[in-house]
């Protein structure tokens, strides 16, 4: 890895930004990677989820050890993939435990997900919550739950139960609302249990480029049906998702200055931050850190994949742009209904999409499983 003197990432913690990966794998801890990532690129987190741990675990001989061990010992595929993804998480908590420390538990967590198909039950989400954190057993775990109606019942009584949560799959402003104030009845809750609130820890993943790429198309077949709305359509498009981001920032703001939140941060609350998500630019059209230099601002996280990290080390213009042009994102946001465009049904679209997009990847990676359990079984 290249080492960028002075890079720009390195400075998105003068504006209050925390930098997290959104990768992991065997290798990565193994090579020693995560740790130049962490000295070199100011890697602060990890975050993971089915299609990560597909890519990592499917057709990689990192873990055939582990698999036969687990053959012998008479595991099912869903025991072994829960050891091997376990051992993974506890690897990197561990490497990531010092930034847990020095930061006071703001940073150094790594989030794994529960099974993407439990998105819509809430009592089995919950059940699972507890479960991983009780197996994995470390303090700077986050687990990940949907931010579904059902998921944010869980959410709330996995925070009242002092675990960590990750509230993932996040597109509208109205569901990081929802999400922010299930992150609060769970505080109060745990306060009113008689329990310490100073060591809990939320953010909330906001998705940005997944929000572009349906609305683009979408606009693009707008602009078929309707010649004479194709220039107003052509100025929305690639502003969606940031626009979309800095209004749910605006919120976030509103409800961190709210008595009921005030009143958790004198017992010792820590904020739930807002991470962004999906920052892997998918249109070649666009800056491929376009998802990090407009959303620069305090009390965030950016989840970057490997590539938007180099390039962010690279060539990313770092400067508190969160704030920036709030007037006009409302103004993207409120045109968009006059040229056809729903975007309540897209990002309900977006999240059911997003749902399957890890159902798929996980259900794919339970299959290698099976095939690799015959190849490594005894005859």
């Amino acid at each position: 890895m290249t080492t960028v003197k002075d890079s720009p990432i390195l400075h998105l913690k003068d504006y209050g930004q925390s930098v997290w990966m959104d990768n992991l794998s065997r290798d990565l801890l193994v090579s020693g990677e995560l740790v130049e990532l962490i000295d070199s690129r100011d890697v602060h987190g990890i975050t993971s989820n089915p299609a990560i741990f597909e890519k990592a675990i499917a057709g990689n001989e990192i873990y055939d050890q582990d698999i036969e061990a687990g053959v012998r010992a008479g595991q099912s595929v869903e025991q072994i993939y829960e050891s091997l993804v376990f051992d993974d998480i506890r690897r990197a908590c561990d490497v990531l435990k010092p930034i847990y420390e020095s930061s006071n538990g703001l940073d150094g967590y790594v989030s794994l997900e529960v099974p993407p198909n439990l998105a819509h039950d809430a009592d089995t989400t919950l059940a699972e919550a507890r479960r991983y954190a009780a197996a994995i057993e470390r303090p700077n775990l986050m687990i990940k739950i949907p931010g579904t109606p059902e998921g944010l019942k869980a959410v709330e009584q996995t925070i009242r139960d002092g675990i960590n949560v990750n509230v993932t799959l996040l597109f509208s402003v109205q569901s990081y609302i929802d999400t922010a104030w299930a992150y609060i009845r769970g505080l109060e809750g745990r306060l009113a249990d008689g329990h310490d609130i100073s060591h809990l820890a939320s953010v909330a993943s906001f998705f940005l480029s997944r929000i572009d790429s349906k609305v683009d198309d979408a606009l693009d077949q707008l602009a078929e049906a309707d010649a004479s709305k194709q220039e107003q359509i052509a100025g929305l498009k690639g502003q969606v998702a940031i626009a979309n981001a800095k209004l749910a920032y605006q919120e976030y703001k509103k409800i961190t200055q709210s008595d009921r939140w005030q009143a958790l941060v004198a017992k010792g609350a820590k904020v739930q931050r807002l991470l962004w998500a999906s920052t892997s630019t998918k249109n070649p059209a666009y800056s491929d850190v376009m998802y990090v230099d407009e959303l620069i601002g305090p009390d965030t996280v950016n989840t970057l994949p490997p590539n938007t990290i180099e390039a962010c080390a690279d060539h990313c213009d770092v400067i508190s742009r969160i704030e920036a042009d709030v007037d006009q994102a409302q103004t993207v946001i409120e045109t968009l209904p006059t040229v056809g465009l729903d975007l309540d049904q897209v990002m309900d679209e977006l999240l059911a999409e997003g749902i399957d997009k890890f159902i798929k990847p996980f259900d794919k990676l339970m299959d290698s499983l099976v095939m690799k359990v015959k190849q490594l079984s005894p005859a």
